[in-house]
């Protein structure tokens, strides 16, 4: 079984984003771009597939400029066997991304398709969604565990009231959760290894696709910052700040 694994370049999480002085965007000069942490995940779900046997093909697909190609190596050098890039612009819609995943999905012809349940710069939460929806096949998201077995895909959940497994008919799409997994560190030895593993550039038109975006980024803004907290002398003054001040009552 072959696994398609989408991976996106994000600001490191470590990294506090800045706002653009004129307020249009997150300011990306001179910041650490990194994998997003739910595509790692995705990834070292998938490459244990292969270890295990489940898998024997684990393939990294990202969407973007030149410059995400740094996040597909890191993906090769965590296990995956070969990348592909779809070159086109950094900002899309999630609809975009996922018309042009399915065009890879339908090339690649993979048995799973694995996903970070979101990415930390936009936390849409959509993309997976969307693609399970256009190629038509069975979705498992928000994955705490994952077993495949006899052309059939065993997904725990996390719902509100706790855990759901559901079980999904091969092919699939899933999209992975913190608690799946703790992914690995790429050595040295993989990360050289990484440089001479296939990557293929692909476009939009190879794909047939015409991306057009149906949001419009009005504005971006830093969060007011947490106001101190107070000290309240009775449960009838709490009462009263709730009530008049915070308006929650």
């Amino acid at each position: 079984m072959k696994v398609l694994v989408a991976v996106k370049r994000v600001i490191d999480y470590n990294v506090k984003a800045r706002v653009k002085a004129d307020n249009t965007d997150v300011d990306l000069a001179n910041v650490k771009m990194a994998l997003n942490p739910f595509c790692e995940i995705a990834i070292e779900e998938a490459v244990r597939m292969k270890e295990s046997g489940i898998a024997d093909e684990v393939v990294v697909v990202s969407i973007g400029t030149k410059q995400c190609e740094e996040q597909i190596r890191t993906a090769l050098a965590l296990g995956a066997d070969r990348g592909i890039r779809v070159d086109a612009d950094a900002q899309m819609d999630p609809l975009s991304i996922a018309k042009l995943l399915a065009k890879v999905t339908e090339k690649e012809q993979p048995g799973l398709v694995v996903l970070g349940k979101q990415a930390i710069d936009s936390d849409n939460n959509q993309t997976g969604q969307m693609l399970a929806a256009l190629m038509g096949w069975p979705q498992g998201t928000f994955a705490s565990e994952v077993n495949v077995d006899a052309g059939k895909v065993n997904v725990t959940r996390e719902v509100d009231g706790g855990l759901q497994t559901v079980a999904l008919n091969l092919p699939a799409v899933v999209t992975t959760d913190l608690r799946l997994n703790e992914p690995r560190y790429a050595s040295l030895p993989n990360i050289m290894k990484a440089k001479r593993k296939p990557l293929e550039t692909l476009s939009t038109d190879d794909l047939g696709v015409a991306v057009t975006s149906a949001l419009t980024l009005l504005k971006v803004e830093t969060p007011p910052e947490r106001q101190a907290g107070i000290r309240v002398s009775s449960v009838d003054e709490l009462i009263d700040k709730l009530k008049n001040d915070a308006k929650v009552l």
